[in-house]
């Protein structure tokens, strides 16, 4: 048996069949706000096919309050036996979120926060590489999460930069043969996947002075679905943990449901 959880983001939605602390089979799809509970239930039987037969429960964070609003409507006409956890404003989490206003901190950034915490322990900083927004969490070393950063996501500055420049257009968002680059294409590579690499070194540095600890030990991670163009690129990262979130939503399943 396995926990369904769904990490739904701006731009793409993830779901993965969890069970102690393993990711068994996983999906991503575009994240659309007009697709109504009864698509959903379709594209989620459609996935997980005979799949769906091992679910025994269901947890959800969300940054699209549409979407919420129609998995809600979605797991009570579609699966109202299997017991769900929303991560919302009142949700045991187990971490403390020594934020301004807690309830206003996306649930996925806490999801991340909490799951480094768990496994890896503090400090921390995770790093989540997304299309519209590249985030920061950071946890200190006792555990608790202190805040963090948000930076313009990869592909919606790529898309912004096509949309535009008047000589410039979308390309592939890959890695460039040089930093130098040779023609137009492999330029806004560069400026890309090298300036965001840049970026993310510079922030975490920063996050690390901050804290008052040293380079060596932090633990830095990288998640998110873009994050294999960048891992290898950012000289801070001691590890990559591709399905952070989920398993955070696993634990706080665990606390919850």
């Amino acid at each position: 048996m396995a926990l369904l959880a769904a990490d739904i983001g701006n731009s793409h939605t993830v779901l993965g069949l969890v069970s102690d602390g393993r990711v068994h089979a996983d999906w991503r799809v575009a994240t659309e706000a007009r697709r109504t509970s009864d698509e959903w239930a379709v594209l989620l039987r459609g996935l997980l096919g005979a799949a769906l037969d091992e679910v025994d429960g269901i947890a959800v964070c969300a940054t699209v309050p549409a979407v919420l609003h129609e998995w809600r409507d979605m797991v009570a006409s579609q699966f109202p036996t299997l017991p769900t956890v929303i991560v919302e404003p009142g949700v045991r989490t187990g971490i403390p979120v020594l934020m301004d206003n807690p309830r206003e901190v996306g649930s996925d950034r806490i999801m991340n926060a909490l799951a480094a915490a768990h496994e890896y322990g503090g400090p921390a900083i995770v790093v989540d590489f997304r299309g519209t927004a590249t985030t920061f969490e950071v946890v200190n070393g006792q555990g608790q999460y202190v805040g963090g950063a948000i930076a313009p996501g990869i592909e919606i500055s790529l898309e912004a930069l096509g949309r535009r420049g008047a000589q410039l257009r979308t390309v592939e968002l890959a890695r460039p043969r040089s930093v130098i680059a040779r023609n137009t294409v492999e330029a806004l590579q560069s400026g890309m996947v090298f300036g965001v690499a840049s970026q993310v070194e510079g922030i975490v540095g920063r996050m690390i002075e901050e804290l008052g600890a040293s380079v060596g030990d932090v633990t830095v991670i990288a998640t998110g679905y873009l994050a294999p163009l960048l891992v290898d690129e950012c000289r801070c990262f001691t590890d990559h943990d591709p399905w952070l979130t989920l398993r955070g939503l696993e634990l706080v399943f665990a606390r919850n449901g």
